[in-house]
């Protein structure tokens, strides 16, 4: 379906479909990994954002160390195309350990996650009854956003020694791991720096703690993509994960860490009909095309399911994407009342829609079609999804 396809063959392809800009990808890949090198520490990109191999490779060709995951699935996924130092940053539970352990015996480096005792006495003793031995890092909270145990809480000397062993079996204590996930919140340079000032002191306190009560702390893991590129010092961090820099959205940009520009994601849809009275335009791309999130309600401007580009990928002011239903996406005209837009957006003709949140829109699609950095024909890089 997809072979031997170039620019001029998109008007052929059925719709709605995603587009990733290669070129601007690729520069936003970079862009990260110049600064984590700059800063010292060692990069781990989170590819839940992506789930595609493709990418991934990209972001380790550019320097990365390892990746991150948030599904078991992933890991497995990647491991197969491989990838073979995984962390998978989602608090462990015991349904999922016999696919960890799976994975383990055929050979992945697979680091999991706690944030407490029952966790970690889960992981343990597992561990031994299967005479393997889990690494495992500890969350810590620096920022009541989401989960994790709070650097100064007697919890966390629990649960590392509850993590100790022999070495061989069992489960070995390896880390500590925050995200600054109240990041995307905040809008002004001045906000995000402190942020990333606050995620890395705090938890860099965590590992001092444990170090202080004879726990090594080999691992001290941080990040989120606006504090990365936000942070301007980060002593005492080993390493730093972000995800959805590698491709941007409508979010990031109106949290002020890139620009329109910088988004490298977009979902090409084709205008199906017209409701002239109502000033609207009907498009195959309804939220099934976008996801539902809204994320963009919360900023300055609120993009509604995203925003509207020409299939160029320039911006059409007049047109806000309003409403969306399941395989329709019903885009305003806020221009000119006397404009005919039956004539102006015929049926057939192509629009983008920048999307507002680049993983949950991705979530949507089983493969991107690739606009090339170089040469003009187009390529197709498959995803998955699931768990």
């Amino acid at each position: 379906m997809y072979a031997a396809l170039t620019w001029q063959s998109l008007p052929t392809l059925e719709t709605p479909l995603l587009l990733l800009d290669e070129q601007t990808m690729q520069r936003n890949i970079v862009r990260m990994q110049t600064r984590m090198n700059s800063l010292g520490v060692a990069f781990r990109p989170h590819v839940k954002t992506s789930k595609c191999p493709e990418v991934a490779r990209r972001q380790l060709a550019a320097g990365a160390t390892g990746i991150t995951v948030s599904t078991l699935k992933e890991a497995e996924e990647f491991f197969g195309q491989g990838f073979n130092d995984i962390l998978y940053a989602v608090a462990m539970v015991p349904n999922k350990l016999e696919h960890a352990l799976q994975l383990l015996r055929a050979g992945l480096h697979l680091t999991l996650l706690v944030e407490s005792v029952a966790a970690a006495e889960m992981l343990s003793q597992h561990g031994r009854a299967n005479g393997v031995c889990y690494e495992v890092l500890i969350e810590v909270d620096t920022d009541g956003h989401r989960s994790g145990i709070e650097p100064a809480d007697p919890l966390l000397l629990q649960v590392a020694s509850t993590l100790q062993n022999d070495g061989k079996q069992g489960a070995r204590f390896k880390g500590v791991l925050t995200h600054a996930g109240s990041s995307y919140d905040l809008r002004t340079p001045e906000a995000l720096v402190a942020m990333a000032e606050q995620e890395r002191s705090l938890c860099v306190l965590a590992a001092e703690n444990l170090r202080a009560a004879g726990y090594p702390c080999e691992v001290v893991s941080i990040g989120s993509t606006p504090t990365a590129l936000s942070a301007t010092s980060l002593p005492g961090v080993t390493e730093v994960r972000a995800g959805v820099y590698v491709f941007f959205d409508l979010v990031m940009a109106g949290v002020g860490i890139c620009s329109k520009e910088d988004i490298a994601l977009s979902v090409l849809c084709t205008v199906i009909g017209h409701r002239p009275a109502n000033g609207w335009i009907i498009t195959d791309g309804g939220w099934m095309a976008m996801s539902r999130d809204r994320g963009t309600q919360k900023q300055e401007h609120d993009f509604g399911y995203g925003m509207v580009c020409d299939v160029a990928g320039k911006v059409i002011p007049e047109l806000a994407f309003t409403q969306a239903n399941q395989e329709h996406g019903v885009l305003q005209w806020d221009g000119q009342a006397q404009t005919n837009i039956a004539q102006k957006f015929p049926i057939g003709s192509q629009l983008r829609i920048v999307p507002n949140h680049a993983c949950a829109t991705g979530a949507q699609h089983q493969r991107y079609v690739v606009l090339p950095a170089v040469g003009n024909e187009l390529q197709v890089w498959e995803r998955f999804g699931g768990w």
